[in-house]
């Protein structure tokens, strides 16, 4: 989170980062994400392969070449999948710090895979949680998270998808194309983050909490164009909080409506988080 953190406030703009590429290919989808800033330089190719859970596989696959900025010189090659378990969590709870109550305690989790233990270990730095819920699919990992859940010390349980009525946070993190949960039941004081697609057609939440909501996004550019959550409910005209602005202070966060963040992930978020990966454990740039 505070890589994510320092790159804003050091002045990134998210609406100027480059876009990412994505070619359609028989397994899935290929994405190319570069991405340069400060002392550094970078670029993910990711795949996204549908039918690999079945095989026992990991659905998102792929590496990041870390480069140095001024030389573009190879530094290291990072695991892709393994960084965007990291990535996307640090940039919900960079998020959440800011629109999460403060005494934010109760948590439930849609989705049981790599990202919702992700993100459970990161909301737990930023809030105080006590209790959390999962809601999935499958039964069988649906409690194995809860398990995980309990190892941290907390009151956990699975559940079904009204538990969003008893929530001060929600967490999406599924391939759902449609929505998961009725938005009339989200709590006023509750925020909802969803993180599962970057696709104008899929989205995890309804048309109901996107208009009761303020809106947060990475960038608005990009929102525009993958963010199916928003793009789906039209929100044409509302006024878009993105990253930069929330982190900086200069967002809007209400208290009597519910807080929408919506994520599609971003080439910086990927970069901000290998180089600190790459100097934690003692490298340099040439």
């Amino acid at each position: 989170m505070g890589a994510i953190e320092r790159v804003l406030l050091e002045g990134y703009d998210p609406e100027a980062a480059p876009a990412r590429s994505a070619v359609p290919v028989p397994a899935g989808e290929l994405l190319l994400m570069p991405a340069a800033a400060g002392p550094y330089a970078g670029v993910k190719i990711a795949g996204v392969a549908p039918g690999n859970p079945a095989r026992g596989l990991p659905r998102i696959t792929g590496s990041y070449l870390l480069l140095d900025g001024p030389t573009l010189q190879p530094l290291a090659v990072l695991d892709g999948a393994a960084l965007t378990a990291l990535r996307t969590p640090a940039v919900t709870a960079a998020a959440l710090a800011r629109l999460a109550v403060p005494e934010a305690g109760h948590l439930v989790v849609f989705g049981s895979g790599p990202q919702a233990y992700g993100h459970l270990d990161a909301l737990l730095a930023v809030r105080p949680l006590r209790r959390v819920t999962v809601v999935a699919r499958d039964p069988g990992r649906a409690e194995a998270l809860a398990a995980y859940g309990r190892g941290l010390g907390l009151s956990a349980a699975v559940g079904g998808p009204e538990e969003v009525g008893r929530a001060d946070l929600v967490v999406c993190c599924t391939t759902a194309r449609t929505p998961l949960f009725d938005g009339a039941l989200v709590p006023e004081h509750a925020v909802v983050a969803a993180v599962g697609s970057h696709e104008p057609d899929a989205r995890e939440v309804d048309d109901v909490l996107v208009r009761r909501a303020e809106l947060y996004v990475e960038a608005r550019a990009v929102a525009g164009r993958e963010a199916g959550d928003l793009v789906m409910a039209g929100v044409v005209g509302r006024q878009l909080w993105n990253l930069a602005e929330l982190v900086r202070g200069d967002a809007l966060v209400p208290s009597g409506r519910p807080r929408f963040f919506k994520s599609v992930g971003m080439a910086w978020e990927d970069l901000a988080v290998a180089a600190e990966v790459y100097r934690a454990a003692g490298r340099r740039s040439p």
